[in-house]
């Protein structure tokens, strides 16, 4: 472990759940802060669809060569 002296220092049954809970805090903080700060989010959570694009108009023809 690179970094196993820490344990020396912290108590693992405190210094693990400090851990463990400030990634899941932090997990819980970016997903807010996208859902807040996007449109499309909150609606693909509730199950909302989107639109399909129509498709493209195909390209005219090139005019054919003469011989």
């Amino acid at each position: 472990m690179n970094q196993g002296r820490i344990w020396t220092v912290v108590n693992p049954t405190v210094g693990l759940p400090l851990l463990l809970g400030s990634v899941a805090t932090i997990a819980i903080l970016v997903h807010f802060a996208v859902l807040e700060n996007t449109s499309w989010f909150a609606k693909y959570w509730n199950g909302g669809t989107v639109a399909a694009a129509a498709p493209a108009a195909p390209a005219p023809a090139a005019p054919a060569a003469k011989k």
